[in-house]
């Protein structure tokens, strides 16, 4: 693993950039400043952000836009929510073609558009649904503790609804809080006895679209992101070399520690090739 100040010093190896966007380029509320200049440093080469947001493409484009990260920072977005509503679309996978027709949302409202304009129904709670699609929290309940959302988990179990989950993160920091992601309650359903699908990082799919959208070979692509489970096993599994930044979710584990990040990746068999405090040029 090599520790690196910025991305100067390896970028020149690379023809191609996958990076993260929670934890790497923003907070969830704030762009980080070294990100956005690491983006303007990048123009003219292929980048492709990957997120585990559990929306569509154009709503994480339009965050961004609110942040102040324009368009042209960057060349295309991948979300899972993205990567779901394609599934969904196009039921090539048996798993998805025997779901039916009627959904229901575990989710905030905002994170509907993962079901808009689909051939679907969507149910009011789980009785009246085929499947469940988990984009996470909603915005009525503590997004801190899994208390609040296990009425509900029981309810779908109930209802032996299979589960898609959106994002399979575990939990984030937005603005400094650290909040449950879909993950954290698809990983409860599953205990329980459901049957869960968990699309986005690390599961090989969306590296297969994110490398088809990106078009570089991927052997000459760096994947940039901030959490071992899921951007650099993800990378790892996909056979792309990635750069771990310390300073997103790990950021208290480690709080600058190399020695430390470098015992823990260890002990996930993981190796990145680079790892850096935060995204930064130089």
């Amino acid at each position: 693993m090599r520790h690196v100040t910025g991305l100067a010093m390896v970028a020149a190896q690379y023809d191609g950039f996958i990076i993260d966007l929670w934890g790497v380029i923003h907070d969830g509320v704030n762009p980080y400043p070294g990100a956005v200049d690491c983006l303007r440093q990048l123009q003219g080469r292929p980048v492709l952000l990957l997120s585990n947001a559990p929306r569509r493409a154009y709503a994480a484009q339009k965050m961004l836009r609110r942040m102040g990260i324009a368009d042209a920072l960057y060349g295309g977005i991948l979300t899972s929510g993205e990567a779901v509503w394609l599934a969904l679309r196009d039921r090539t996978d048996p798993w998805f073609a025997r779901l039916g027709r009627r959904a229901f949302l575990l989710g905030p409202e905002r994170d509907r558009n993962v079901l808009a304009g689909l051939d679907l129904e969507t149910a009011s709670s789980p009785e009246g649904a085929d499947f469940v699609v988990n984009t996470g929290p909603d915005d009525e309940r503590d997004p801190t503790a899994l208390a609040p959302f296990l009425p509900t988990l029981e309810q779908c179990l109930a209802a032996r609804l299979p589960m898609i989950c959106a994002n399979p993160d575990l939990e984030v920091i937005r603005g400094g809080e650290r909040i449950l992601c879909a993950g954290a309650l698809a990983e409860h359903y599953a205990v329980i006895g459901g049957d869960v699908r968990s699309i986005g990082k690390p599961h090989p799919a969306i590296y297969d679209l994110a490398l088809q959208t990106l078009g570089v070979p991927r052997n000459r692509i760096l994947a940039i992101g901030d959490s071992l489970r899921t951007d650099i096993a993800g990378a790892a599994a996909a056979g792309i070399d990635a750069a771990w930044v310390l300073g997103g979710i790990h950021g208290e584990a480690f709080a600058g520690d190399a020695s430390k990040a470098e015992s823990a990746a260890a002990e996930l068999g993981l190796a990145p090739a680079v790892c850096l405090q935060e995204l930064r040029w130089r």
